[in-house]
């Protein structure tokens, strides 16, 4: 217990409602854990704030008396971000959810970071627009913005650092700052969306975001490609992509993986590696799309290939893919899933993929291979007993040598998944000397390491 939690106790009631603040166990438990093998650990406290000025006072107090505080918005991440290593304050963003402003005009939305992406575009369905970021999960935007979420649309669309135009943040002394404004670019100062998306709450607390949205696409087709090896699949992709071809998804599932779609979606897929695609356009322009890249699989050999214009059979099909994670856990009761996030340049690939599959099989454990094909990211997800010390050794070993690949090809150790806890031990090898600036700059921001800390990049 911190040495004067009493009194931090006494201090946030001050200006905090009885509800909004809890030491009760059940609920601590709840913001002790993410969706990692990690192991869970206990806040001391959970605050739930309603407004930025009460966010400012929490952090005051934090400031004051040096406890640690960890921003929380659904505990979907997959690294161990917000599970305290010290005394710590957990602020939960989940009653700050407003969608403050819509600006079709701008093509731009303003909202709480508790606000979660299926709740956004819902709203944003009405104006006919989308947000374009799509990690899974519904994570909340704020946390979305915090780890740099990625997701199958990136390819056409980018991550969530591309879509981010401004930030609200509360420092760790209290002080509120913006990060940009409501322009689409700008030559002045330095670039602090870009520092501040993907700092895992190491540098300040997000309580609004401004967001980039786009225009529903006129038409929308999807596609599922099967081909006799991920390399031939890969190779299909990397031709497509090189041809200009507009694609708004291409993901891989392995062999493996398709068996395991099937037993938990109830389809009857073909069990070879498997592209997901979709098309985003007008129609006419993505009949002459859909030839090319017809042309471009039958070329790699490509065994079958499916188009799906009907928004049921596109759903389905995505809502395969999107549930694979869910397949594995379901198909393996008892075990708990560790996700590897490893990008390479699109040249390396198809070795790296080919690579995690014999690895898995030479360690003798359960998993598959998926990838955001278009830009090089990969994941493995490897089932484990997390009881079982041998188990977890034999994994981490496992995601020791993908991140080892990755960075011997000029990748890096994650894509989208973030730092964490589990990725902290690759940021010397990966940054070199840049780790040091980045150390400066959080020292500079947050002197008593009171945001996050021992998070990301550690410490000096």
């Amino acid at each position: 217990m911190h040495a004067q939690l009493e009194t931090i106790i006494a201090q946030l009631h001050t200006f905090l409602a009885t509800d909004q603040l809890s030491t009760n166990e059940t609920v601590r438990e709840n913001h002790g854990r993410d969706e990692s093998y990690h192991e869970m650990a206990l806040p001391d406290i959970v605050v739930f704030p309603h407004t930025t000025d009460e966010v400012a006072q929490i952090m005051r107090v934090a400031y004051t008396y040096e406890i640690a505080v960890i921003p929380f918005g659904v505990g979907s991440s997959l690294e161990g971000h917000i599970i305290p290593v010290t005394h710590t304050l957990t602020i939960d963003f989940s009653q700050m959810n407003q969608i403050l402003e819509v600006r079709p005009e701008d093509l731009l939305v303003r909202v709480q970071p508790g606000v979660t992406r299926t709740q956004l575009n819902k709203e944003l369905k009405k104006h006919g627009l989308f947000f374009s970021v799509d990690p899974g999960a519904d994570a909340t935007l704020g946390g979305m913005a915090a780890t740099n979420a990625s997701g199958t649309t990136a390819v056409r669309y980018g991550v969530m650092r591309d879509q981010v135009r401004d930030l609200e943040v509360v420092l760790a002394d209290g002080r509120i700052m913006h990060t940009g404004n409501l322009a689409a670019k700008s030559s002045s100062g330095y670039h602090l969306n870009g520092l501040f998306v993907g700092s895992e709450g190491t540098l300040g607390c997000f309580t609004e975001l401004t967001l980039k949205v786009y225009g529903i696409p006129e038409f929308e087709m999807a596609a599922r490609a099967v081909f006799p090896t991920v390399r031939q699949a890969i190779e299909a992709a990397t031709m497509v992509l090189q041809a200009g071809v507009p694609i708004a998804r291409i993901e891989l599932v392995d062999e493996q993986s398709m068996q395991q779609v099937n037993a938990y979606s109830g389809t009857d897929y073909l069990i070879k590696p498997t592209l997901f695609l979709e098309f985003h356009g007008n129609e006419a322009g993505l009949k002459q799309d859909v030839e090319f890249t017809t042309d471009i699989m039958n070329d790699n050999d490509c065994l079958e290939i499916f188009f799906e214009t009907d928004n049921k059979a596109r759903h389905e099909l995505w809502e395969a893919r999107h549930n694979l994670a869910y397949a594995y856990i379901h198909g393996y009761p008892g075990k708990k899933m560790m996700t590897t996030d490893v990008v390479v340049p699109i040249g390396s690939l198809a070795d790296a993929i080919e690579f995690a599959r014999q690895l898995i099989d030479e360690v003798g454990m359960i998993g598959g291979v998926l990838g955001h094909v278009g830009d090089g990211n990969f994941h493995s997800l490897v089932m484990i007993d997390v009881n079982n010390p041998d188990d977890v050794a034999r994994a981490k070993a496992y995601n020791a040598r993908l991140v080892e690949f990755g960075l011997e090809h000029g990748g890096t150790c994650t894509g989208e998944h973030g730092v964490g806890i589990g990725k902290m031990i690759y940021q010397s090898r990966e940054h070199g000397e840049a780790l040091n600036v980045m150390r400066a700059i959080k020292q500079t921001l947050d002197p008593k390491n009171i945001l996050n800390p021992h998070k990301l990049i550690a410490d000096a």
